[in-house]
């Protein structure tokens, strides 16, 4: 009878103990999932829908201003901080963030992604530029002044809008939730689900806080639902139909999308996608609405 260190080295005997080790942990990474699930519900709203509710107020617009918008952009994310517009636009090979001189449309600083991202929303709070990339679950975070890369991190969702309370970072993905992100962390702390009165609300995509309430862009629709970020309720719809300044020409996927808020003129900004403009609305009463929202 041999033995068993006669016919296997010592090298070969410490490989041969340490495969199923590295073959498990191996596997595990290879086969694990990179989207983490979270509720979707994906059927759009109509406007038919909105106006027959009894209940929640409707608004439609009145345009008080226009500013320029470069047509190759297309919008993602739009915000405005410290006097200058932000925007994110998407497509792969096309997909950048720009801090721009609202007045002219000049970019003043760009950010040019990589080909194999596809640009999604953006946010700023304090010093960092939070953007979110399409489907390939990473974001980054930039010095919004220098636009110098910090740190990137890591979602197991699609990326779609972002907007933060100050608190958060609050993100849509493609459906009818909110989710709600340590700024520091960037891992989630809880989420919403979107909800009217008839049921819940899909599509989710740019967002943008506003005096306590989230706004956001339904996808593929001329509809804005206002949401409370402490239930998720629709507390009311804006109903821009109509604000499509080629609506032969901009057809999907040039669609309404992009969401700022001017504070020093109280005007809420509207872009959408190759637009070539963006438009400062006020909102003007259209049905059920007492008080405010």
């Amino acid at each position: 009878m041999f033995k068993f260190d006669t016919v296997f080295s010592k090298p070969l005997i410490i490989l041969l103990v340490l495969l199923p080790i590295i073959g498990f942990s191996g596997c595990k990474n290879f086969h694990k999932k990179p989207h983490e699930k979270i509720p979707r519900f994906e059927k759009q709203v109509s406007r038919e829908e909105i106006l027959s509710q009894k209940h929640t107020p409707v608004y439609t617009y009145e345009i008080v201003r226009t500013y320029p918008h470069d047509v190759s952009s297309y919008t993602e994310g739009l915000l405005m901080d410290d006097g200058f517009l932000y925007e994110a636009t998407g497509l792969y090979g096309k997909s950048k963030v720009m801090k721009i001189d609202i007045d002219s449309g000049k970019a003043l600083r760009t950010i040019k992604m990589k080909p194999i991202y596809f640009g999604e929303g953006i946010t700023i709070k304090g010093d960092d530029l939070y953007h979110l990339s399409y489907k390939s679950n990473i974001g980054f975070v930039y010095n919004k002044h220098t636009f110098e890369l910090k740190r990137t991190f890591h979602y197991p969702y699609q990326g779609w809008g972002m907007t933060t309370d100050g608190s958060h970072l609050i993100m849509s993905a493609g459906s009818s939730v909110l989710l709600f992100l340590d700024p520091e962390t960037l891992k989630r702390k809880k989420y919403l689900i979107v909800k009217d009165i008839e049921s819940e609300v899909g599509f989710l995509n740019e967002l943008e806080y506003i005096n306590g309430r989230v706004f956001a862009n339904i996808w593929q629709t001329n509809l804005i639902a206002i949401i409370s970020p402490e239930d998720g309720r629709v507390k009311a719809w804006i109903d821009l139909t109509g604000i499509n300044p080629d609506p032969q020409k901009l057809k999907y996927p040039y669609v309404l999308n992009g969401i700022a808020h001017l504070e020093t003129e109280d005007l809420i900004l509207i872009a959408g996608k190759c637009w070539p403009e963006i438009y400062g609305i006020r909102l003007v009463p259209l049905k059920n609405v007492k008080g405010s929202f």
